[in-house]
Order: structure tokens, then sequence, then C-alpha cells
């Protein structure tokens, strides 16, 4: 117990209590405040862009923090669309988003054309090369700041039809400060493949997209297959797996076709003139393989990609172990949200 043995004493303990509980007014003031400027601005864009010929609108939504002068545009990977770059399920570990905007990086996670809330033209005209261009035109639209803020550097991040879409991009108009490409690799595991390309359905037929105006040339996955296809050997988590089922979006075959082709199977990416950081899951059944890629480390997929790539693109290669295709979902991936910070601020800079 604490006894007070005079005057003085119990007028000192007075002093420090009312200047603690100041203090503590302060911090309560404060920290909302302080909270509240670390936040980033978000907001909804709509890029005018045209795709061969045709007059299309691209969306995405900008987050940028206070003082940002770099953005990163996030390019989701076929049946994705911008909700893979910002998952909802405990995004502290999974939003790819948010990692980025507190390191200081400002994002743009867009839709591809045909997903999400961007137009839906006729699928025929969608290949990977026509999105590259879209893209491009998103990029201009940044640097010149017409929909923004402008910034002073761009660059892409990809996530399986993504990179393809965003090497494309890079490697023709060389127009951005780097290349971030992540579930994509130059070996395709036929033997894996096959049975997710198995789950492909036409769009129209899934009650998912009743409303939205598909013609037959649109595909998505077979309802309650992407666990198995683009997770596993991840542990379960039916949260994720809700949540994946529940924003799943579509592609073209022609998209897929020449993804394969100029993003995988041919050396179009040597064209890339500037920084590259390629990042595979080392369980990804697409790319890894016996009869495929040495997915076991870091430096046996650098070993794999290496010839792929031209002496401009520097390239740095990171494995993360343990999960399938879908890596933003993985329960460790706060590690590749730090190796990306890292390879960010030391190759583009902010």
């Amino acid at each position: 117990m604490l006894v007070l043995h005079s005057g003085r004493t119990a007028a000192r303990v007075r002093r420090i209590g009312a200047a603690a509980l100041t203090a503590l007014g302060l911090a309560f003031l404060l920290t909302p405040t302080q909270a509240q400027a670390a936040e980033p601005t978000c907001q909804d864009l709509r890029f005018p862009v045209t795709l061969v010929g045709t007059a299309q609108t691209m969306a995405g939504t900008l987050c940028v923090p206070a003082g940002a002068r770099t953005v990163q545009v996030l390019v989701p990977g076929g049946f994705y669309n911008s909700a893979y770059w910002d998952i909802a399920v405990d995004p502290a570990l999974h939003s790819f988003r948010r990692a980025m905007n507190n390191a200081g990086y400002a994002t743009l996670t867009v839709d591809r054309l045909g997903t999400g809330r961007s137009t839906l033209p006729p699928s025929v005209l969608l290949s990977a090369i026509t999105q590259a261009d879209a893209v491009h035109q998103v990029v201009q639209a940044l640097r010149a700041g017409t929909r923004s803020q402008s910034f002073a550097k761009v660059f892409l991040g990809g996530h399986s039809l993504g990179s393809a879409i965003s090497i494309i991009e890079a490697a023709t108009y060389r127009d951005v400060d780097g290349v971030l490409v992540t579930s994509m690799g130059h070996h395709l595991n036929l033997l894996g493949l096959a049975p997710i390309a198995a789950t492909f359905v036409p769009a129209l037929l899934d009650p998912a997209f009743t409303g939205r105006v598909l013609d037959p040339g649109y595909l998505t996955t077979m309802s309650g297959t992407r666990w198995n296809s683009l997770h596993r050997p991840g542990p379960y988590d039916a949260a994720i797996d809700r949540f994946d089922e529940i924003t799943k979006d579509v592609a073209a075959p022609t998209e897929l076709v020449d993804a394969a082709l100029l993003g995988t199977l041919t050396p179009y990416t040597r064209q890339v003139g500037v920084p590259v950081l390629t990042v595979m899951s080392s369980q990804d059944p697409t790319f890894c393989g016996l009869l495929a890629t040495d997915c076991s480390s870091s430096a046996t997929f650098l070993a794999a990609e290496r010839s792929f790539y031209g002496p401009a693109a520097r390239l740095q290669a990171y494995v993360l172990p343990n999960y399938g295709h879908s890596l933003n979902y993985a329960p460790n991936a706060p590690d590749l949200h730090k190796v990306v910070t890292a390879w960010a601020d030391r190759m583009v800079g902010r």
C-alpha cells in the first residue's frame, strides 16, 4: 500500500498525475490525426483507352501516400481483377496494395479490359498485346497527370497473365522504370497446367456472371475448383477460398495464347530495358516441376530465368516457399512484400 506522509508529497503526486493525464489526453488527440495522415488517399479512376480502334475504359483504384512520386501499376492475372492486389481477408497479411502504400509507394490496381469495372469489348479483340497497349495508355496518363497527379516514376507489377502483359508493355513501349513479374516463367509445366485448363468454362454459363453481357468467348473457372488449382499446397483457409471464388473474373482465350507465346515461350523479355524482379511460389503448378522450372530456391529460379533477360534487366529473383500459383494469398506473403519493397527502393526509387 502507498501511504502519503506529507502534504508536500501529496501535492507532488497530484502534479505528476495531472501531467500524466495531460500527456494521455494529448496522445488521444494526436493519435487519430497521425493515423489519418499515414493513410493513403484512394480514388476510383477511369482511363479512356483505344482498343483496336474502339473506345474503351480501363478502371482502376489509385492510392497515394503523402509525398509519393512513384506509382506501381498492378495488373491482375487471368480470371482475376484488381481485388487480387487488395485482398480483403486479413489485409495486413494479404493486401499487396496496402503493403506498398505503407512502404511509401503509390499504387494503381487496374481491372484488365473485360474484367471488373472496366468495359467489356468483344472477347476476340482481347489479347496480351492489346491489353499491354491499353496499360501503356494508362502509364502515359499517369506520367502526364491527365486523370490524377503526375508521377515521376512508374513501374509495372503483374501476376501470371498480368505479368506477360507487363513484360510486353515494357518491352514494346519502353516507358516504365521497372517491372515486377510474379507467377510467370519461361518453362511451362504442361502436366500441372492441364488439370487447371480443364476447369475453364464459358462465363455466360456461370450464375456468378448473371447480368453481365458476356459473349461466348469469355471464360471463367468452374465453381469450387480454384483452391485446388491456384492455392494448393498452401494450408486451407475457408475465408480465402470463399473470397477468391466470390471475386473471380474472366479471361479471353486470345489473351492466354499470345501471353504464353510472347511472355513465356519466347525471349521477348530480352527487350525489357529496365530492372526486373521475377517472383515465383515454390509449388506453382503451372511453371514449377521436374520437367519445367526448378523453383526449389531463389538461386535455382534465377538460373532458369537469367538467359531470357538482357543485361539491362539486372534480373533478380525470389521464390516464396510452400504455396501455389496465387501467391498474394500465401500466409507468408509479407515476406514477398519486404522483398519487393527492398528491390524497388534499390532499383527504382521512390
